[in-house]
């Protein structure tokens, strides 16, 4: 069985790339995004490295959208995941993490009142 290692390099212009070091003559993966596997994907050998693939996957559009897309890729003889990506988008999941922020203040602002009220009463 080959081993495999991704490394992202960047996304950019809605692509996004990384590095897959392999000892696999022809490697073949796999990403997945709400469980639909995504087909604009390339994985090209880079010239001058023997176990060095370029990874390629461009996000098209349409998959994106207010909330939080999570992308798998998998090798795909084996289903083994070599990597998760998360892109995050939208106002709405920003205000939910402003409250739960705000929330937790709010919580702990309490406890520290509660903890120092009993420690001038233990005292």
């Amino acid at each position: 069985m080959a081993e495999m290692t991704l490394t992202k390099t960047r996304i950019m212009a809605g692509v996004w790339e990384g590095a897959l070091t392999t000892d696999d003559l022809a490697p073949e993966v796999e990403v997945t995004y709400q469980n639909e596997k995504l087909t604009d994907v390339a994985l090209v050998p880079v010239r001058g490295e023997k176990d060095l693939w370029a990874l390629r996957i461009t996000l098209s559009a349409d998959i994106l959208s207010d909330g939080v897309q999570t992308f798998v890729i998998s090798d795909a003889k084996t289903g083994a995941r070599l990597d998760t990506f998360t892109i995050i988008t939208g106002e709405p999941l920003e205000d939910d993490i402003r409250a739960e922020v705000d929330l937790l203040r709010a919580e702990l602002d309490m406890l520290k009142r509660a903890f120092r009220r009993h420690c001038v009463e233990t005292t």
